[in-house]
């Protein structure tokens, strides 16, 4: 299937920031990224919820997005994902509205059913039940995005008593919803079940098990989608993956070479238990994740082939957003999202065909356009001669 005539290009920030680091200036970096990739033109930053582990050190998502768009002009700021078991849906839903008017619009309402175990656990929240919390709070949510009725609903772990919103969404009929899909079919049976688009989040996995099965979660979103009367379009699904780029191959992987090893072995393994998958040195995890697809390293054309890669894989999508891991110099950063910006956005906005094509016909009718310039140029020498050299004098 093709890809769209314009791509969505955005961030999904976690973020990833290695303990040990003034987390105030961290964060502090974050807000920069949001602003510079405003500047270049990205369609979208997702930003994340979580409560331990240490890394992804962003406890509210709204806070975030409320101070970034103050700093912003363009870009759309989405939940990337509030975590819904974690609150009353009445909250969410208030916060969430609360931003769409204060944006004017620029808000992604982006859920999920919480990725950290640390963070259930604190709360007292079974593992287990987590997903169908998620799915009965977001039913609750859309309910009160869209009906004039007080609503009451109780179950056992929140309450709502002629719940309505002071506010009505300031998109019609509510901002654009979307559900995390990370290691099972849950997500997207969930996005389906309430018509919502999907954010399908790679995690590093045994290069021996295969790539992911794009096309059977896509599959089992559409069923589901077809079970509850919604229709599924692939322009809004979003596939995330860990990105870097620099003018060569080795330079990329030069620049996050050791920040990335870190990154699997400290915080993916070490902190979060998932199994490992490669056993060689932390300096070389980087070529190994490279070479498997599980994150693209290298330059430009190297991104775009990648995407390419992807879009078969999938059957086509309409997002790619880039999985913000703090694992280089901070200027090499920034120059990694310029050159996306620059070289592989246009490849997949429709942005160069007008240069490309103007280009073409100015070489094509280059004989005949220099021919012209030369008459005229000849043609001003006569008319346009100094007074003395007509004379003779």
């Amino acid at each position: 299937m093709p890809l769209p005539q314009r791509m969505k290009f955005g961030v999904f920030l976690g973020p990833f920031h290695r303990v040990g680091e003034n987390p105030t200036l961290a964060i502090d970096r974050d807000l920069e990224l949001v602003e510079w990739l405003d500047d270049l033109g990205y369609d979208e930053a997702w930003i994340g919820e979580h409560h331990s582990a240490g890394w992804e050190i962003i406890a509210s998502p709204e806070i975030f997005m409320g101070i970034a768009a103050d700093r912003t002009k363009h870009i759309k700021l989405g939940s990337g994902v509030i975590s819904l078991p974690y609150h009353h849906p009445l909250m969410v839903a208030d916060r969430m509205v609360q931003l769409d008017h204060m944006t004017h619009g620029r808000v992604l309402f982006g859920v999920g059913p919480g990725a950290l175990p640390g963070d259930a656990y604190m709360m007292g929240i079974p593992p287990e039940v987590q997903r169908e919390r998620m799915d009965e709070s977001l039913g609750v949510i859309i309910r009160l995005f869209t009906e004039e009725e007080p609503i009451t609903y109780k179950c056992d772990w929140f309450e709502l008593n002629e719940g309505i919103l002071q506010l009505r969404p300031y998109l019609k009929p509510h901002m654009p919803i979307a559900v995390a899909s990370v290691q099972t079919g849950a997500g997207v049976t969930l996005a389906g079940k309430h018509g919502a688009a999907v954010l399908t989040i790679t995690v590093p996995r045994d290069p021996s098990a295969g790539p992911s099965d794009l096309k059977g979660l896509w599959d089992v979103a559409e069923e589901s989608a077809d079970k509850h009367g919604h229709t599924m379009n692939r322009d809004d699904w979003r596939l995330v993956l860990p990105v870097h780029l620099a003018e060569t191959r080795k330079e990329a992987l030069d620049d996050a070479r050791i920040g990335s090893g870190r990154y699997l072995r400290e915080y993916s393994e070490g902190t979060n238990g998932r199994a490992a998958i490669f056993d060689g040195p932390l300096e070389k995890v980087i070529d190994q994740m490279s070479d498997n697809g599980s994150w693209i390293i290298g330059t430009p054309d190297d991104c775009v082939e990648a995407i390419h890669k992807l879009a078969e894989q999938s059957g086509g999508f309409g997002g790619f957003l880039v999985q913000t891991v703090d694992w280089a110099p901070r200027e090499k950063m920034l120059r990694s999202y310029e050159l996306l910006a620059r070289y592989v956005m246009p490849q997949f906005q429709g942005t160069l065909a007008g240069p490309a094509a103007s280009n073409r016909w100015a070489a094509d009718r280059q004989g005949t356009l220099v021919a012209g310039r030369v008459r005229a140029i000849d043609q001003a020498k006569q008319v346009y001669r100094p007074p003395a050299e007509i004379s003779g004098n």
